[in-house]
């Protein structure tokens, strides 16, 4: 099984300059949790979670919180391409303690792959597959 046949597709993105507000509201209306975060040539550049925006800007307590998004990214993204084998994929998660890969062709992001995703495909009656299929609860 090919990374393409499980990746989610058409990913959220944002650039650098995007600010927290913009990028928690996008999150909020795709009823996502993470998205990719782009330079001014929509290069990806790394991964920003709701975790991070709470973590490392709203608990900030000392000095000024940040504004944009670039501020607080995850930098140097994990990636696969799309052709890459699915086990391929769960080793270098495995190897790389990383929950989300990137998934790119020619240095643009055409895709995510999650835990979640993987574990509908490997093993969907887990909770964590069966939370993941599970429409959402908002």
């Amino acid at each position: 099984m090919r990374v393409r046949e499980i990746m989610t597709a058409n990913p959220a993105t944002v650039r650098t300059s995007a600010t927290l507000v913009e990028c928690a509201r996008l999150m909020r209306d795709k009823d996502i949790g993470s998205v990719i975060v782009c330079d001014d040539a929509a290069r990806p550049v790394g991964v920003v979670t709701d975790r991070d925006i709470v973590v490392r800007a709203v608990a900030v307590d000392s000095g000024p919180r940040p504004k944009q998004i670039g501020d607080i990214v995850s930098s140097n993204p994990v990636s696969v391409t799309a052709d890459a084998e699915v086990d391929d994929a769960i080793q270098i998660m495995r190897t790389r303690h990383v929950r989300r890969l990137l998934v790119l062709d020619g240095g643009r992001a055409v895709g995510i792959v999650s835990l979640g995703d993987l574990a509908k495909v490997r093993d969907p009656k887990s909770v964590l597959g069966e939370i993941s299929a599970a429409a959402p609860n908002h």
